[in-house]
């Protein structure tokens, strides 16, 4: 019989098992990994390097980057956010450092610091850490749980953290169902944008700072760095907008259309005034080959080609009907979507366990007593750098607060 059990040997789970030892030495703690590994998110986020949180220590404009779980949040984060967080590693020697972007990685730029420590503390609180333990049932019996797994054993526990991760599939989700809880649908969320056209995939790896993409017919877009694949478009700014966008993309099976501005907000009179200045300045001047807005030699190309102005084509020569192409190429770029891609190894699953369901103010069950949750099992997922795994550490050291007080 344990004091606590934590089912999920991912971020959420780790640190929720930590800090509920942390604050009362007297529990005794297992964790149980439905897999063969633990920490297996935390060892590919940011390229292998750890996205532990990211540089924003105020509630609110923190809470402002999570699509789904923002109100409740600004509430957590004045309890814990990311300053505290910076905090407790550097106090357990792991020092963070934040990138230009507001991404915080350990200094060592290696994830396994991160892990080497987790395993590190549930060693010294001597916790059990069973792999391979895949839940089939969870039942409440009169003052304890009876946790069954797949290979037919049973632990029992006076309390359980449920900490397992966001899962594509719903069947994923049976055994909590069985508790009485629902599962809002788990969707895709943090996902790049597949070109049915594929008309610029020979510029593939060209990437523009200060892009603005918006979805048609939708109020979603968003600024920020942009990447052209092979596939389509992928960087920050469409990363994030996958994730605003999340359940209407879903609704509509991820066929949109999307227009592309390459140089930011600019107002559409304001542009033509400059190409009209620029033309008359410059008349002897091949257009193709001198880009403007500091945008790359081959997309200037491109979009000079889709505007059907000539490689030897002189400013002074520039028809009003193919500036305006131009003009519309700068600004609305049309890209015809049909389908995504996953964003490597980062899943990130909108959808899990209804907030209306849990008190937020200690992550408890509103249902089963003694039942708690934290991480991704929520229906709360954030934009990409660092904001996920902020809300795991937030949503495991409130249960865990909770958890060790009762």
């Amino acid at each position: 019989m344990f004091d606590l059990l934590v089912i999920g040997g991912g971020a959420a789970g780790f640190f929720g098992a930590i800090q509920a030892a942390e604050k009362n030495k007297k529990l005794s703690i297992a964790i149980v990994e439905k897999t063969s590994k633990v920490l297996s998110k935390v060892k590919v986020s940011g390229g292998g390097r750890c996205n532990v949180t990211h540089h924003c220590f105020e509630a609110k404009p923190l809470a402002a980057h999570y699509p789904r779980g923002e109100k409740p949040l600004r509430e957590l984060f004045k309890t814990y956010q990311a300053k505290d967080v910076v905090e407790w590693f550097e106090k357990k020697g792991v020092k963070l450092k934040a990138e230009a972007d507001g991404r915080m990685f350990p200094v060592t730029d290696d994830s396994q610091t991160i892990i080497d420590l987790f395993l590190r503390e549930v060693s010294a609180h001597k916790m059990e850490v069973q792999r391979n333990k895949a839940v089939t049932s969870l039942q409440r019996r009169e003052n304890h749980f009876a946790v069954e797994f797949e290979d037919n054993t049973t632990l029992k526990a006076k309390k359980i953290l449920v900490a397992s991760g966001g899962h594509a599939n719903p069947q994923a989700y049976a055994w909590l169902s069985s508790t009485g809880h629902t599962i809002d649908t788990p969707i895709p969320s943090l996902f790049t944008f597949n070109d049915s056209t594929k008309a610029f995939k020979e510029l593939m790896g060209i990437a523009v700072p200060n892009a603005h993409v918006r979805i048609v017919g939708t109020k979603f877009n968003q600024k920020g760095p942009l990447l052209i694949t092979h596939w389509g478009l992928s960087g920050p700014a469409v990363i994030k907008l996958s994730a605003w966008a999340a359940e209407d993309l879903h609704e509509k099976k991820y066929e949109f259309v999307v227009l592309v501005s390459w140089i930011g907000d600019v107002k559409e009179d304001q542009l033509r005034e400059q190409l009209l200045a620029y033309k008359s300045k410059h008349i002897k001047q091949r257009i193709a080959g001198n880009p403007l807005f500091e945008l790359p030699q081959r997309l200037w190309s491109k979009l000079c080609e889709l505007a059907e102005i000539e490689e030897e084509k002189l400013w002074g020569d520039l028809a009003l009907k193919n500036l305006n192409k131009l003009l519309e190429n700068l600004i609305r770029c049309r890209f015809d979507i049909r389908g995504k891609t996953t964003f490597k190894e980062e899943f990130v699953t909108c959808g899990g366990v209804p907030l209306h369901e849990v008190e937020m103010s200690t992550m408890a069950s509103k249902l089963v007593p003694d039942l708690f949750f934290a991480g991704e099992i929520l229906n709360i997922d954030g934009e990409t750098g660092g904001f996920n795994f902020q809300a795991a550490w937030t949503t495991a050291y409130v249960a865990a607060t909770a958890i060790a007080k009762a």
